[in-house]
């Protein structure tokens, strides 16, 4: 098995970035799946939850898709508030948008990027990172949609407040 360090510095041409993806998320140690060649499920932790980060790769377009699951639904019922508070989200967004997978109700963190020729890790990991953060930030807004009953706009107020203080 390769070094942290090692691993950091791998690169590898963007014909399969999926499997540079892979070895990244391996020595994570989180649970992950190779679907195919082309596409890759990975169980992330999170301090709100477990996200479910998808990556699939269209060597076409020479474009790496990934998204990050919240885990959570939305009732039916609900939707047009989530779809509000998306709207909202993706406003202060400046990289991705969030998405609704309406079949499940799931809430997720989507992007998609074209790739340099070569990809390294480092890229890999902010990627994953840019999608962790933002879906960290605002998972507590769609709690308050869903679970609170609040309205998109009251939940993202709530949401961002900067906590005073130590704990």
């Amino acid at each position: 098995m390769q070094s942290s360090h090692a691993l950091r510095q791998a690169s590898t041409t963007a014909s399969n970035p999926i499997d540079l993806i892979e070895e990244l998320i391996a020595g994570k140690e989180w649970v992950y799946d190779r679907r195919c060649e082309t596409e890759l499920a990975v169980e992330a932790p999170g301090s709100w939850c477990d996200y479910g980060m998808f990556f699939a790769w269209s060597e076409d377009l020479g474009a790496l898709h990934f998204s990050c699951a919240l885990d959570m639904r939305v009732q039916p019922r609900l939707m047009g508030q989530i779809y509000e508070l998306i709207a909202k989200l993706n406003e202060r967004l400046w990289m991705g948008h969030f998405a609704i997978w309406v079949e499940e109700g799931i809430p997720m963190f989507r992007h998609t990027v074209r790739l340099p020729d070569r990809l390294d890790t480092d890229l890999v990991g902010e990627l994953m990172e840019l999608a962790m953060n933002e879906c960290e930030r605002y998972y507590p807004a769609f709690q308050f949609v869903i679970w609170g009953g609040r309205t998109a706009a009251d939940a993202i107020q709530s949401s961002l407040l900067d906590t005073v203080g130590e704990a």
